[in-house]
């Protein structure tokens, strides 16, 4: 790993971050992230969410308020893998199972891109409305 207190740590790590090849993503991007991640910190994933959309970007960002590196929580992990089966047959085709009540206990936000993903927006409005 690089050392930020280096130049030369500095630069390894710009040289490695995909912050900075953020101009040669061309497709959707879905990014999950826990927001107690000890290794990405969430901090990172705003930062390509944002550098996305001033590009005009696609990208779906979900996160988990009660997640680190990894989703632990079985509903948590349900409800990316939902999240997920829809994106990619909103970006590649195919058939999928409509999310339903896949977000029950689970702790997510759609910070950016509800709307890029089928049933998304709905789902989670049907989630709101429970809690």
């Amino acid at each position: 790993m690089g050392d930020f207190r280096t130049e030369e740590g500095r630069k390894l790590l710009r040289d490695r971050s995909p912050l900075s090849y953020v101009d040669r993503i061309s497709r959707p991007l879905l990014i999950g992230q826990g927001a107690n991640d000890p290794r990405v910190k969430q901090n990172e994933s705003d930062q390509i969410v944002r550098a996305m959309q001033a590009k005009g970007l696609p990208v779906t960002y979900v996160l988990y308020a009660d997640e680190g590196h990894g989703f632990a929580r079985p509903e948590n992990r349900l409800s990316f893998y939902a999240i997920t089966e829809a994106f990619l047959r909103e970006h590649l085709g195919g058939r999928y199972q409509p999310i339903g009540q896949d977000f029950a206990g689970a702790n997510l936000t759609v910070p950016a891109g509800s709307n890029q993903v089928t049933g998304l927006e709905e789902a989670l409005k049907a989630f709101l409305n429970k809690g």
